[in-house]
């Protein structure tokens, strides 16, 4: 027994062995195929990425009459805030190569291409600041649109929309064939001219705040896609300039790693601040829609009452005497959403409740005004549809009637089978007994003047017979103009 139970605890032990075997074999594979699918060292063709970005970093020639016209086109799809315009001049522009050179540079200690990618990068700001300046000092084009306004202050999605644009730039234009539909999306994902557009439009219109806001955007979007490439360019180990003087050589590397730890520093503190300013942002519209859902009532509601920088939270309540006991209440709210500290300015008005309710009672009374309004409105377009379909159908049996009768023909019939007609006309006349519609055809007839009317009358009688028959019809009017 105790023989059988010891080989049993064996096979046991051998089933546990042989799971655990089989699921490090089902764990490496499902590593092996993820690492596999992510693995963008495979096939980098690194000696083209690196002369396709050294050849579009210069700004010279047609390059710099592109990012001309593109700014222009981009400024005017701001002014009347067509996003298609926008996007447009967008896919046109030449900004994305100084930025690439920055980041290839400072990755591969090529301290010439830094220069030169730096120097052009310059020229590009200096030409579209200018250009976009002179479109916006045109008094026609000063007004502040939505799309202008939206490039004066970036928030810390700006910031991952320019790290995901980046990394995704780079790793598309370092395989065998760079991926253009890839290169073109990015470039208008991390919107790179807007924000000059702006800047620009600041400078013309006197604002210094729109031009440092639009300027701080541009700032993030460009530090992060050179980072972006600087890392990527490490990552791929992209090959290193070498210099002949080993000193020279040494103090590249420390200026280039020097440059990386200012820039990546930079952005970590750019990141890190641009979160706690929208934190911060999202906590006090919290806190402000508490206040609402608590029945207090809050006008005149600006973008600047929640201040990051004075760490305070403006309003203005009407409707209620704010006590200290509501004070203490809100304050207390604020620590518990995460406002510690935050200071809170209230400004309120008398208790005018009763201006209040004659408020509401006047919405009522315009809200039921609306709706007769949009009932009459309904009853009239009914109306108008009915008379429409009433005029159609009256319109088409009058073709069809005029259609059908060929009047050419038999008024020369006509002239032949009666000497004594003068004159005939012919037309229709549309009668109603307000449930159908109905056409009739009437024939006019005037005859000699020589003919007496016993005569005429006869004559009458025989054309009207003669007509039914010729048209086929079952019903017409002859109506004789002899007085």
């Amino acid at each position: 027994m105790e023989e059988k139970a010891k080989e049993q605890e064996k096979k046991i032990e051998q089933t546990k062995q042989e799971a655990k075997e089989d699921m490090k074999g089902f764990a490496s594979s499902i590593s092996k195929f993820v690492r596999e699918i992510l693995n963008i060292r495979h096939d980098t063709d690194k000696q083209t990425t690196i002369q396709s970005i050294k050849d579009n970093i210069a700004v010279k020639g047609h390059t710099a009459w592109i990012l001309v016209f593109s700014i222009l086109i981009a400024s005017i799809g701001l002014n009347v805030s067509s996003t298609a315009v926008v996007i447009g001049a967008m896919l046109i522009s030449p900004l994305m190569g100084p930025i690439l050179g920055v980041g290839l540079s400072i990755g591969i200690n090529d301290i010439d291409t830094l220069k030169r990618s730096i120097l052009n990068l310059g020229v590009m700001l200096g030409l579209s600041i200018f250009t976009s300046w002179l479109f916006f000092s045109i008094p026609l084009f000063q007004e502040l649109t939505p799309e202008l306004f939206a490039r004066t202050q970036p928030d810390v999605r700006d910031v991952m929309i320019a790290i995901a644009g980046g990394l995704a730039l780079i790793i598309a234009i370092t395989r065998p064939s760079p991926q253009t539909n890839t290169v073109a999306g990015v470039a208008i994902a991390t919107a790179l001219m807007p924000p000059l557009c702006t800047a620009g439009y600041g400078l013309a219109v006197g604002e210094l705040k729109y031009f440092l806001g639009a300027m701080f955007l541009f700032l993030i979007n460009t530090t992060f896609i050179a980072l972006a490439t600087f890392v990527i360019v490490k990552y791929l180990r992209f090959p290193m300039v070498r210099y002949i003087n080993s000193a020279k050589k040494k103090f590249i590397s420390r200026l280039a790693s020097f440059v990386a730890i200012i820039v990546l520093g930079a952005s970590i503190y750019t990141f890190y601040n641009l979160y706690l300013k929208n934190n911060f942002k999202t906590k006090g519209q919290t806190f402000i829609t508490y206040l609402k859902e608590e029945g207090i009532g809050i006008i005149d509601e600006e973008e600047g009452d929640i201040n990051f920088k004075n760490n305070s939270i403006d309003i203005t309540v009407y409707g209620k005497n704010v006590t200290k006991k509501d004070i203490t209440h809100w304050n207390e709210k604020l620590v518990n959403i995460g406002l510690e500290g935050t200071k809170l300015n209230i400004q309120s008005g008398k208790d005018d409740s009763k201006m209040i309710n004659e408020f509401q009672n006047l919405k009522e009374q315009f809200a039921n005004n609306q709706k007769i309004i949009e009932g009459r409105d309904v009853s009239i377009r009914n109306k108008e549809e009915l008379i429409k379909n009433q005029s159609d159908k009256i319109n088409y049996l009058e073709r069809k009637l005029n259609n059908n009768i060929p009047f050419l023909k038999i008024s020369e019939e006509a002239k032949i089978n009666y000497e004594g007609l003068q004159e005939i006309s012919f037309s229709n006349k549309i009668t109603t007994n307000f449930s159908s519609v109905d056409t009739l055809a009437v024939f006019n007839a005037k005859w000699f003047d020589s003919i007496s009317k016993k005569v005429i009358e006869v004559e009458k009688l025989k054309l009207n017979k003669w007509l039914k028959t010729r048209l086929s019809l079952d019903t017409l009017l002859v109506i004789n103009e002899n007085k």
